[in-house]
């Protein structure tokens, strides 16, 4: 039986748990080999993460066509590169799902 991905709190947990900031620099072999994902920071990582380890193909489906998930871009590596950025990174093998920090709310 299957669990759903909204009700996987283990597998949320898990996901949580190993989920850090990285050096986008520390990234560059992973973009270079394909198996980075840009995560609009408008969703939550986690959620998303669970949700690609679950194959939910009608969220996934629906968050690329709007523009919200996707292969980092070279325009996206090189802007990160040049910023010295840190982005939040999950693992969902076979990809890495990264997303930059959310802004700041004053």
């Amino acid at each position: 039986m299957q669990t759903k991905p909204e009700n996987d709190t283990d597998l949320r947990l898990k996901i949580n748990s190993e989920t850090a900031r990285l050096p986008w620099t520390e990234l560059l072999k992973h973009f270079a080999s394909g198996s980075v994902v840009w995560v609009a920071s408008s969703l939550d990582l986690v959620d998303v993460a669970v949700r690609i380890s679950h194959d939910d193909k009608a969220n996934i489906s629906q968050w690329m066509g709007a523009g919200l998930l996707g292969k980092v871009t070279d325009q996206q590596a090189e802007a990160w590169l040049a910023a010295d950025a840190a982005l939040w990174a999950a693992v969902v093998h076979p990809f890495i799902l990264v997303q930059e920090e959310k802004p700041k709310v004053h």
